[in-house]
């Protein structure tokens, strides 16, 4: 113990002696081990950590498969079957999530509402922490409305009352007394803050209506295996028993880890980051290495005098892993501090819709894996270091009367460089092409304009009288004229959903005549069995402005207009890729469809137009076929209003509010800029650049510092060999060449290995990557291009310098 405490006495010493190199090497070493942690911060977070719940290996998604191999949600009569026939889980649930206003609790919010089943919480193992969770009676058709709210809610808008037994909610139209409060930090699904029992909706009875997740507690001892055979065997005789068709009925059943269901579409995504913040650490890490080299090069002659008094190999090892510890450490605390400013700059930066992002936190795990990570950098610097040092024969340094016969190996510093530059390259080339790809994306014409557009976002009170949903046609109508009279305002229109926000719902519809309409949804369940008169589409219910307010085109026919009055037979607009699937050669216009099953009215509807293409899924999705329906002779009890204004957005916004404030006080609205919904559509692609951009730019920045350094110190070492060259004739221009050759040769070396590098990794980048290939030639060429002038440049400081060697010095010194 005594001699560790000797060796880091004299470690700290050796370091302070060369407080730029050292201070150089801490920061280096810190930047690369805190966006390391920064990252893997968000992996374990995301990824790694399980799920908060009892046993959660246990737990399981439950997913219908069509006869496209797609998982979709499941249709009520499939999760009966599946819960009631199936022997390897011990319970199954079922869910949705969606946006209501509530009123009771002070103002009227918007807030997350889950519908569930009994067994919800129970599956998952979490009850509520104050009041109960609901009964059998609270779970049954037209019993008394009961909710759980969250821990947030609680404390937000309850007060964080004890007695729960006063506090009523009005929630679409019905009244719900409050039960109980879940423990702080449950939240599932995601974001929700308020459950209410699924059983009190009447059940769809169609087999090709998904409208539903689903969870499930997998028994003792069964494996995933064997419930996904399970639930294969059930769907494959739900397919035989079922008279419906079409691709919306399921073909096979699949059981997915919960955590895999929820993480898995951005897991490749953040072991792609993961793995380029590791480059950008072993570029830091050559870094430092090569300063060390140096810095042990100056103290040859110390090692060797304790050589010389006895020191053995192990002696020496020793004190280069103490110092190399010691100067971790530094790095370490310093690290810990980027790690922790990074984590947040990270969870700022993500895309809303980044799963789990509350889970990401620098936690023991994270805190563990950083001082993993400095302990191996730091003996695996150490070991470097010492090897590199004990290499040379210490009489051979002490009989060197100049103290010139050692020094750093030339050799081991371009080998560093060249590897420096082969990562960075590698970090660059990804980068590009990311960079490339979001350019393609941005190209994109999405099929609507996004500048000058609000969306304000309704969520009705919902009731199941008939006359409420009449009276919606005149809300709507009399939202629409009010706002189109606020000043600056040019458009407003009201759709169900608007593109690239979160997409539409999609079905079955059928090619009828306007005398086999079905007057009861057996009919059309019998309809639904003609293949051949069978289409799929999206369904989206606008107002008359809508195609005009968003710059949709109108392609042939016409859009809706007065018309199309609620009493007035019901018409239909279809996009242009419909039109071309369902008809190809043929004008649709005039078509009969029924597309009842998605709102449960069956009056049939008329195709009056065609128009342009949106991407509903993003701008790198195609576009998708859509039927359009009239919102007043179809509406429902929730809209986002679109209004498209010449003044400014914050004005117009405050204005919007005050307007529904006076026409629907109860209703919340949500504002957005289009311009936000687009960007946030394009969330994922920029987090990914952005993180990838700045590991390549850094890499760059140290691959650079790196070559200047390793030159620079050849320059300095072969000073008088320099100048014996000049004082024998050699021009400057020579002298430059020279240097500057071996400089090149050096980035030669790291472009050809890191090129090959690339062929091979960038590969991995293919799912992120929009119109350009992983392989891109003008990518990698303008990519080298840059590389290889950066480097000259780098090479040519130092090139220049050695010009100046006085050959009268190198001579006297000879």
């Amino acid at each position: 113990m005594a001699s560790l405490l000797l060796d880091l006495r004299h470690a700290v010493r050796v370091l302070v002696r060369n407080p730029g190199v050292t201070l150089v090497a801490i920061f280096t070493l810190a930047l690369g081990i805190g966006a390391t942690t920064a990252v893997f911060s968000v992996v374990h977070g995301v990824l790694l950590r399980p799920l908060p719940y009892p046993a959660p290996d246990r737990l399981m998604a439950i997913w219908e498969v069509n006869d496209r191999g797609t998982y979709s949600r499941l249709a009520d009569p499939n999760f009966n079957d599946f819960r009631d026939r199936n022997r390897t889980f011990g319970a199954m649930a079922k869910y949705a999530a969606g946006m209501v206003s509530v009123v009771g609790a002070g103002e009227p919010t918007r807030e997350t509402i889950a519908q569930v089943t009994r067994d919800f919480f129970k599956i998952l193992g979490v009850q509520p922490s104050l009041g109960r969770s609901f009964s059998a009676d609270d779970a049954r058709l037209g019993a008394a409305p009961a909710v759980i709210v969250s821990h947030q809610y609680w404390a937000q808008s309850l007060g964080s009352a004890a007695s729960l037994s006063a506090f009523r909610l009005r929630i679409q139209g019905l009244v719900y007394q409050v039960v109980g409060v879940m423990p702080a930090g449950f939240q599932f699904p995601a974001r929700a803050d308020l459950w209410v029992p699924a059983e009190l909706d009447a059940e769809n009875t169609s087999r090709t209506s998904h409208n539903y997740l689903a969870i499930g507690r997998l028994r003792e001892g069964m494996s995933v295996a064997q419930a996904t055979a399970d639930l294969s065997a059930i769907a494959r005789d739900i397919v035989r028993q079922s008279p419906e068709q079409g691709s919306y009925l399921l073909t096979d059943a699949a059981t997915v880890p919960l955590q895999t269901s929820l993480t898995g579409r951005v897991s490749s995504t953040l072991y792609i980051l993961l793995s380029a913040v590791f480059f950008l650490l072993l570029v830091a890490c050559a870094n430092v290495t090569n300063l060390l080299l140096a810095q042990a090069a100056a103290r040859q002659r110390e090692i060797a005098i304790r050589h010389a008094l006895g020191a053995g190999p192990g002696r020496l090892v020793r004190q280069f892993v103490a110092e190399a510890l010691v100067l971790l450490t530094a790095s370490s605390l310093m690290g810990l501090v980027i790690a922790s400013l990074g984590t947040s700059a990270l969870i700022s930066l993500a895309p809303a819709n980044l799963p789990r992002l509350d889970d990401v936190s620098m936690n023991r795990a994270v805190l563990a894996f950083a001082m993993g990570l400095s302990a191996l950098v730091a003996v695996a610097l150490g070991l470097v270091t010492a090897a590199r040092a004990a290499r040379r024969e210490p009489r051979a340094i002490l009989v060197d009367a100049r103290g010139q016969a050692g020094g750093a190996s030339p050799r081991a510093g371009r080998i560093i460089v060249a590897a420096q530059v082969a990562i960075t390259l590698v970090l660059l080339i990804g980068a590009a092409l990311l960079g490339r790809s979001f350019m393609r994306v941005l190209a994109v014409d999405p099929g609507f304009q996004t500048q000058g557009l609000v969306a304000m976002d309704l969520a009705v009170p919902h009731s199941d009288d008939p006359s409420a949903r009449t009276r919606l046609s005149p809300f709507y109508a009399d939202v629409l004229d009010r706002l189109l009279a606020i000043p600056g305002v040019e458009d407003v229109a009201a759709a169900s959903a608007v593109p690239m926000d979160g997409g539409l719902p999609d079905g079955l519809f059928a090619v009828i005549s306007p005398e086999d309409a079905p007057r009861a949804m057996d009919e059309l369940r019998v309809l639904f069995q003609r293949k051949d008169r069978l289409g799929t589409a999206d369904y989206c219910a606008v107002s008359q402005a809508y195609f005009r307010a968003l710059g949709i085109p109108l392609v042939r026919g016409r859009v809706f207009d007065d018309r199309d009055a609620p009493a007035a037979p019901h018409v239909a607009v279809i996009s242009e890729s419909l039109a071309r699937s369902r008809w190809p050669g043929a004008d649709p216009i005039g078509r009969t469809i029924e597309f009842g099953n998605m709102d449960g009215d069956l009056r049939p509807l008329t195709i009056v137009g065609v128009v342009g293409d949106t991407h509903e899924y993003g701008p790198e999705q195609p576009p998708r076929p859509t039927v359009y329906v009239d919102l007043l002779q179809r509406p429902g009890f929730s809209a986002t209003v679109v209004i498209r204004s010449g003044a400014d957005l914050r004005a117009t916004i405050a204005a919007a509010r005050g307007v529904l404030r006076e026409v629907a006080p109860d209703v919340p609205p949500r504002f957005r800029t289009f311009a936000q919904i687009y960007s946030a559509a394009l969330g994922a692609r920029y987090f990914n650049l952005t993180l990838v951009a700045a590991f390549a730019g850094t890499a760059l920045a140290l691959a650079v510092a790196g070559i200047y350094g390793v030159m620079a110190y050849s320059v300095t070492r072969r000073r008088r060999e320099i100048g014996v060259r000049v004082a024998l004739g050699a021009s400057p221009g020579d002298v430059r060449r020279m240097i500057l050759g071996q400089g090149l040769a050096t980035t030669a070396a790291g472009v050809a290995a890191g090129l090959l590098g690339a062929l091979g990794l960038t590969r991995t980048l293919e799912s992120l990557l929009f119109g350009v290939t992983p392989t891109d030639p003008p990518t990698f060429a303008v990519t080298i291009t840059a590389l290889a002038a950066v480097a000259a440049l780098a090479c040519y400081v130092p090139a220049r310098r050695a010009t100046r060697a006085d050959p009268v010095e190198a001579l006297r010194r000879e």
